[in-house]
Order: C-alpha cells, then sequence, then structure tokens
C-alpha cells in the first residue's frame, strides 16, 4: 500500500448479522486511528448511521456519512464515491470504514474502490487502496436456518432460509479476507465446530473470528493487509461482475422490500412486549428504536433477526441529557432539532421492517393497537409494568420458540 493512499475495510453480512455492533465496537476502541464512516442502509431511514452517531464520542475523530434507500453494490455506488471524493478533499482521517447494507453484494463494492466507476466524477484509484474485505455472519441464524450450513454447501437452499437473501449470502461468505462469525454466544459449542468447518469450505481463504455481541479486536479487521488485488480479480463472480452492468432491485431479485414506521406516541409496554415475539414470519430484520410509556428515562431498542428477537433499553433520549450536550448533538446532527417535540423532545418510535412479501399494513395497524390510547395519554404511565427488565432476561422473555 502507497504511503498516501486512505487504505478502506468494508463490512458485508446479511441483515441482523451485527455489522452496526461490529462496527461500533471498532469506532470505540483505542486504535490510534482517526476513522471515517459510510453507512449503508436499504430503507429510507438510516437507522444504523443513527444508532452510530448515537454510540460514537462527539469528541472523537471519526465523521460518518450516510446512505440510505438503497445499495451501495448498485444503485448508490455514484453516491458512494461522491461522498468519500468529499471526505479526501479534507483529508481530516487515516482511515475508511464502510458498513455495506446487508443485502449489498461485495465484489462490485470492492471493484468501485480497485477500479472506480464510470458513472462517478471521483475515481478512488489514487486516493484509497482496498485493505481488508470482511463478511459478518450471524452464527445464531446460520445455525438454525441451515442446519449448521449443509443446505449452502449442498447447494440446495431450503424454504426455511427465506429469510436471507441466500445468493447474496454465499457471495458475501465466498468474497472476503476476514469472517467475523458472530453471536457465538447463542449457538452450542459443538455446532459452532460445524459452522467453522462449512465457512471455511466455502472461503478456505480467509481469516476466522469468533465475536460475542460484535466485540472485535480492531487489528483483525483493520490495517491487515489482506485485500490481494490479483487474486480477487482472477475469481470467476469478479470477471462476471466486469461482463455485466451490475443492478439489483431488491424487490424484484431477492423478493426484500421495507417500511419505516414512526409514531411519536408512546407504546402501552404490555402491548407491544406481546406483539413482538409474533412478529410475521415474513421478517427478515427488524430494527430501530421505540418508546415505552413509563420508561421515559430511556429508548427501547429492537433487534430481530431471524427467530432471534431482543428489545430492552438501548440509550438514552437527547431530551434527559444536559442542555449543553443536546446543542452538541445539535450542532453535529441539524436534523435532530425538526422533530424536537416541545413536551417530549426527542422521543419517538422509527423502526425499520425489512421482510419478503409480507402484509405491512397489517403489521401497521397491529403496531398502532400497541399505542396508548387518548385515554391511557391521560392515565398514570408509572402505574405500568416494565415487561423488558431484567435486561438479561430480555430476548428470553420475548423468543419466538
Amino acid at each position: 500500500m502507497s504511503d498516501d493512499a486512505i487504505p478502506v475495510t468494508v463490512l458485508s453480512g446479511s441483515l441482523g448479522a451485527g455489522k452496526t455492533t461490529v462496527l461500533n465496537h471498532v469506532l470505540t476502541a483505542d486504535h490510534g486511528l482517526e476513522v471515517a464512516v459510510v453507512v449503508n442502509d436499504m430503507g429510507e431511514v438510516n437507522v444504523d448511521a443513527e444508532h452510530v452517531a448515537q454510540q460514537t464520542d462527539l469528541d472523537g475523530d471519526e465523521e460518518i456519512v450516510e446512505l440510505s434507500n438503497g445499495c451501495i453494490c448498485c444503485r448508490l455506488r455514484g453516491d458512494m464515491l461522491e461522498e468519500v471524493g468529499r471526505l479526501a478533499e479534507r483529508r481530516e482521517f487515516e482511515y475508511l470504514l464502510v458498513e455495506s447494507s446487508g443485502i449489498s453484494e461485495p465484489i462490485p463494492v470492492a471493484q468501485t474502490f480497485t477500479l472506480g466507476f464510470e458513472d462517478a466524477d471521483f475515481d478512488p484509484t489514487g486516493t484509497y487502496e482496498l485493505d481488508t474485505m470482511v463478511t459478518v455472519v450471524d452464527a445464531f441464524s446460520f445455525w438454525e436456518s441451515f442446519d449448521a450450513g449443509g443446505a449452502l454447501t449442498s447447494g440446495q437452499l431450503t424454504a426455511e432460509a427465506g429469510r436471507v437473501p441466500e445468493e447474496v449470502l454465499v457471495d458475501q461468505i465466498e468474497f472476503c479476507d476476514v469472517l467475523v462469525l458472530n453471536k457465538c454466544d447463542l449457538v452450542p459449542d459443538d455446532a459452532l465446530e460445524e459452522i467453522e468447518a462449512v465457512l471455511e469450505r466455502l472461503q478456505p481463504q480467509a481469516t476466522l473470528v469468533r465475536t460475542e455481541f460484535g466485540d472485535v479486536d480492531p487489528g483483525e479487521i483493520l490495517g491487515t493487509g489482506r485485500f490481494d488485488f490479483a487474486t480477487a480479480r482472477q475469481s470467476a463472480g469478479w470477471k462476471h461482475e466486469l461482463q455485466h452492468d451490475h443492478h439489483h432491485d431488491p424487490l424484484e431479485e431477492h423478493g426484500v422490500t421495507s417500511f419505516v414506521y414512526e409514531r411519536d406516541r408512546p407504546f402501552h409496554p404490555e402491548r407491544i412486549a406481546s406483539l413482538l415475539p409474533h412478529l410475521p414470519d415474513e421478517l427478515i430484520r427488524a430494527k430501530g428504536f421505540f418508546w415505552s410509556a413509563g420508561r421515559e428515562d430511556v429508548a427501547m431498542g429492537l433487534d430481530k433477526a431471524g427467530t432471534s428477537v431482543r428489545a430492552g433499553p438501548a440509550g438514552e433520549w437527547l431530551a434527559t441529557l444536559p442542555e449543553a450536550t443536546r446543542e452538541q448533538y445539535f450542532a453535529v446532527r441539524p436534523g435532530l432539532e425538526e422533530d424536537w417535540d416541545e413536551e417530549w423532545g426527542d422521543r419517538l418510535t422509527r423502526l425499520v421492517f425489512i421482510g419478503r412479501e409480507f402484509d405491512a399494513d397489517a403489521l401497521i395497524d397491529r403496531l398502532d393497537d400497541c399505542l396508548l390510547t387518548d385515554a391511557e395519554l391521560a392515565d398514570d404511565w408509572e402505574r405500568y409494568p416494565d415487561p423488558f427488565e431484567p435486561q438479561d432476561r430480555r430476548e428470553l422473555a420475548l423468543s419466538n420458540e
């Protein structure tokens, strides 16, 4: 790598694998690097970028760029290059970390940084140098949906695997330098060994790292120098991409669509807790934060991937912070003030649902039924029990099983 080039790590992985959690761990670790971040989300609201911004120290060295409502492997390739070109002009960072969407294909992203993109004005090849391609794999979902990967290796992907875009998952596993096997705490040791055997069969050259809660050593994915352009360009997938214009519509190609549920009225805690274990089977992913009446001190987070559903305290509302700290957030993210309520501040619900051919209208109606009624709004919310405590049991309590 040339001394002047900015190294790049690209994080890929299926919906809900834990890419954003890995990203947050890296950003808050003491690695001595000034990092710029690009976060891509297929939804119209980039919840992942909001979560990264909330978890990152405002006084740190990170700059976060959001790319929403599309994938950086196709529709947003030009937008991504425009943004990384703008970052390069300022050159106030030493490393670029890119989190792609859950259905982004890694090869086109790698080609964008190594070959450029004809529809973009900025040529990244003289400024950036691809350092590491990382794929985050959800060990629990892999074990549960694919019976330790047997369907993947046989090429017979079953209907049960329909919650994950299977072809993309295979591409992500086969084209990477580092495989981060996340959520290992949810899988028995013997099953983990089987999963690792399958992953090594699919991608024998990759370094395999086990993690829990996305807690990865930054040295495993930053500055590794493991990406080999000469080797990558010999892969069948790479050559295919060069010979065919890459474009995919998430709904048409993978049957995946999404919508954002946003309300400024709190949920009744018991009703929303009763609903969450029974979300539609067609949902691949649900994520975001919500307002639970009686817990105005914290924002509740929702994280569903496959049959695993987690819900519970996920951070502070800005309204609970000192005024000086709030002003810092407003300065960094001016859009936050637009949704500010005089009484409740930033308390609201914003959830992204991603799935295959599910009835969005029916789900919206069910969610609306969980909101406080007008009569309940005038009630004493403090008397409502909190079903999301104790925190260490919140996944067990909301399990689909």
